[in-house]
């Protein structure tokens, strides 16, 4: 997998900010000038129509320069994933979008793709489809896949939108708790849990962590270890 090439996002939107808008020197960065057209993953999409993601996804895209194709306006969805200069999938709900991925058959005809060097694009749901399996989502399961099996462009887990914050009066666990509940379970599986805001890029076995707040890795030791932006993620292979 040494010429693989990601971007996965934790969030689409920061508060405050506008769609993307956190992450667009990081996608003109990565995507290049030699990219003109996208195509575009809306599966996870579920209390708003594919046609409005998309369009959404391309208002915010066309300033970079770049087109966007939805792959659900497509006739042929293997063929359009081989054709692909580079591909981008949205957030949303992680089973709902994995569900689909199996449906239309898209899993390993984008592994392939993106392990041959296509570029790949992803954001919340995006990034966890990412993953060897999508069990550190934060999504609630409101579909069920074949698998909880995902594309593993990756070798390890992400949770994107991670929070340190404990909600008050409340006796549940927190997010840490959660992740450190995986690694327990899950011996040998690091987790990469990106607060808002952050980005990891991958180029080949290079992995670095962008954006300006930092991020945490379960799992390698006792203790979670805490990554500054800028920091490349020499942890996840401790």
């Amino acid at each position: 997998m040494g010429t693989r090439r990601l971007l996965l996002l934790s969030n689409s939107t920061n508060f405050g900010g506008g769609f993307l808008e956190h992450a667009t020197d990081a996608i003109q960065s990565f995507l290049g000038a030699d990219v003109h057209e996208l195509l575009f993953i809306p599966f996870a999409a579920v209390r708003f129509s594919y046609d409005a993601f998309a369009a959404r996804v391309q208002e915010s895209l066309a300033p970079m320069g770049y087109r966007v194709r939805s792959i659900h306006t497509t006739e042929d969805a293997v063929a359009a994933v081989g054709a692909a200069e580079a591909i981008v999938v949205g957030g949303g709900n992680t089973f709902r979008l994995l569900e689909l991925l199996y449906r239309y058959e898209l899993l390993e005809p984008i592994r392939k793709r993106v392990r041959s060097g296509v570029p790949y694009v992803g954001w919340s749901a995006g990034s966890n489809v990412a993953c060897p399996s999508v069990r550190t989502t934060n999504d609630m399961p409101i579909t069920e896949p074949p698998s909880l099996s995902a594309l593993n462009l990756v070798p390890f887990q992400i949770n994107p939108h991670y929070t340190d914050a404990a909600i008050p009066e409340h006796g549940g666990e927190t997010r840490a708790e959660r992740l450190q509940e995986f690694v327990a379970a899950n011996p040998g599986m690091p987790v990469l849990a990106l607060r808002e805001g952050s980005t990891l890029r991958v180029e080949g076995e290079s992995w670095t962590l962008l954006g300006e707040r930092s991020a945490r890795v379960f799992g390698r030791r006792a203790e979670p270890i805490e990554l500054a932006p800028g920091a490349t993620l020499d942890a996840l292979r401790a």
